[in-house]
């Protein structure tokens, strides 16, 4: 047996070189053992002598005739035509289509018992010629069939990974889209933001031309009045020197002439004088010192040097809302403390001040935003909004009778809201620096302020002017607020102190020391016996305002504690901080709890006069009811 490579009538097979190939085929052919030695070859003789006489080796004449007839064959294909060879493709055998199939899933030794086999019959001439014929032509365009669905399978494959990467990159594509037009419209927003900043400071610098121009004016005024005075103070200057010279000489001579002496005898007569030995000017400026030094006790005793001023009440120490403190409050007998009733967004800024209406269930706020808007509560429905501060509104207090409304601002003014005139009816603009609060009194008649220019004020609202500075502050004073129907003033202040004042004198009472960081609020319990403070490190404290020291200190931070409110019966302390939650602290026993619910710093809070809801204020522009 040996191993050759045939096609069509032989049996055709490749195998491959190396070993480690996945497909290879064998060409296998059975070949009879014959000896070709045993054939008797027929010797052929040959006469070297017989050559012909024009066959003799020349070489030209050969090259001539292998060009000839090479000339000659291309003539005739030229003529005739010559077929391009073509690949014909025999149909495959039974046994060469077994051994591919076998060899093509792997199964090596079943192939070596078909071959095995195979031979073997075919040796015996038990195979007849139906039986290893070519393969019908079904059975080959099955596997060209099957070929092709497995080379497409492949593609769908591919096609599929390549779909799947490209939805990847589609979603991908679509998220940064996403972002971007994201980010897009925040840039919008800030550059929309901006652009009002601005238009506002613009508007805010435009109001400063008019007061320059006032300014300027005044400054003019001011230089020619300061430039007459010192031509009249040189030309007087000039008299006096003029009047010393001439006193001089007459001195000099006065053992002179005789006409000399009538003369100066003759002056002196022309210039009256009284019996204190005073001239004309020098009469009228006595009268004038003496009118000024007269006693002030001589003044009659109705006598105002402003008509308008109001009277301070008498403080009788009369409280009408203690009666409201007798039985605890209902938050303490409820099991739980105070619950979110109800959330509503107030302003588009931070929410800086609450006020509650004296008869009605109306809440006042004030925010960053340069507005102050009146809420229904505990519903939410809003009822008016106030513009005309040219800065955030720090403060906000509705006048005892609820008709009219304080506001403080970062402008430096406060102002007063009539709400039956839907307007603003005046502006207090003595401070200079920033206006943190404002608070009225129990009378209606005066309103108090506390600014970072270090004072406080009272105003008094029929003359319209400031009756009091109160000085005595180091630095900026952060809140203020009037005892209930009395006239003792309460300030805190960043130089770490408390004070008392008497609103009527403007005189400070008393000093509390005890922080050691800017304290942020200070207030008084409705019996006005206790005061509370906190500052801004969370530090809060609860003073006796007779023994003035502390009666507790307890520690609420890290995070600054912006606002403290007791409740009516001053058993409960609420402390807004600045970590987003409302700290409620029990007097009676110092148990501490927290009320969550804001999203951001806690800036201000109160409680109703009943006691039963408690509304707050945060930096998250909401407003929050617990009840």
């Amino acid at each position: 047996m040996r191993i050759v490579g045939i096609r069509g009538d032989r049996m055709e097979t490749k195998m491959a070189a190396d070993p480690e190939a996945e497909k290879y085929y064998l060409e296998k052919e059975q070949i009879t053992v014959d000896s070709d030695d045993e054939f008797q070859y027929e010797e052929v003789p040959v006469d070297e002598d017989f050559v012909a006489a024009d066959l003799e080796e020349d070489l030209d004449a050969a090259v001539r005739t292998i060009r000839v007839t090479e000339e000659d064959a291309q003539a005739t294909a030229r003529k005739e035509g010559i077929s391009k060879p073509s690949v014909t493709q025999h149909p495959e055998v039974v046994d060469d289509f077994v051994r591919n199939f076998l060899v093509r899933i792997g199964m090596s030794r079943t192939l070596d018992c078909f071959q095995t086999e195979w031979y073997e019959l075919q040796q015996r001439g038990l195979l007849h010629e139906e039986d290893i014929g070519v393969v019908p032509d079904i059975y080959s365009r099955n596997q060209n069939l099957d070929n092709e669905i497995k080379f497409l399978k492949s593609e769908v494959e591919k096609y599929k990974d390549a779909a799947m990467k490209a939805k990847e990159t589609y979603v991908k594509l679509r998220k940064e889209r996403d972002y971007h037009r994201m980010h897009h419209k925040r840039v919008v927003q800030e550059k929309n933001k901006l652009i009002t900043d601005i238009k506002r400071l613009k508007r805010h610098y435009a109001q400063y031309e008019p007061t320059l121009q006032q300014l300027k004016k005044k400054y003019e005024v001011a230089m020619k009045e300061k430039m007459l005075s010192k031509l009249e103070r040189d030309r007087a200057m000039g008299q006096v020197t003029g009047l010393q010279s001439t006193l001089k000489s007459m001195e000099s001579f006065k053992g002179g002439s005789v006409l000399t002496q009538k003369a100066g005898d003759q002056s002196r007569r022309d210039v009256p004088m009284d019996e204190a030995g005073y001239g004309p000017t020098q009469r009228m400026l006595v009268e004038e010192r003496q009118r000024a030094m007269m006693d002030v006790r001589e003044l009659p005793q109705a006598y105002k040097r402003h008509s308008n001023d109001s009277e301070f009440p008498p403080d009788t120490g009369v409280n009408p809302y203690l009666s409201q403190v007798k039985s605890l409050p209902g938050h303490l007998t409820r099991t739980g403390g105070f619950r979110l009733s109800n959330t509503f967004q107030a302003h588009s800024h931070p929410v800086s001040s609450l006020s509650l209406h004296p008869r009605k269930q109306i809440l006042a706020t004030s925010s960053d935003d340069h507005t102050w808007k009146m809420w229904s509560v505990p519903g939410g429905d809003i009822i008016m909004t106030g513009e005309g501060h040219m800065d955030w509104v720090s403060g906000c207090d509705f006048h005892p009778s609820g008709s009219k409304l304080a506001t403080s601002s970062g402008d430096t003014t406060v102002k007063i809201w009539d709400f039956s005139k839907a307007e603003c009816i005046h502006t207090f603009t003595d401070h200079t620096h920033a206006v943190w609060g404002c608070t009225w009194h129990s009378c209606g008649d005066f309103l108090a302020s506390c600014s970072l220019d270090n004072t406080s004020k009272v105003w008094d609202l029929n003359s319209l002017r400031c009756r009091y500075t109160l000085r005595g502050h180091a630095d900026s004073v952060n809140s203020i607020e009037f005892l209930p129907y009395s006239n003792t003033l309460l300030t805190s202040s960043a130089d770490k102190t408390i004070s008392l004042w008497d609103a009527r004198m403007g005189l400070c009472a008393q000093t509390f020391y005890g922080h050691l960081h800017s304290v942020n609020y200070a207030t008084f319990n409705l019996k006005g016996d206790m005061v509370a403070s906190c500052d801004s490190y969370g530090i809060a404290k609860v003073w006796d305002v007779r023994a003035v020291a502390p009666i507790v200190s307890f520690e609420t931070g890290p995070h600054p504690a912006n606002r403290v409110g007791f409740d009516p019966s001053g058993t409960v302390l609420a402390i807004a901080s600045n970590d987003s939650t409302i700290k409620m602290y029990e007097v009676s026993n110092g148990k501490l709890s927290s009320l969550v619910g804001h999203e951001d710093a806690v800036q201000c809070l109160l409680f109703d006069r009943s006691g039963e809801f408690l509304v707050s204020g945060g930096s998250d522009c909401t407003v929050r009811i617990w009840s």
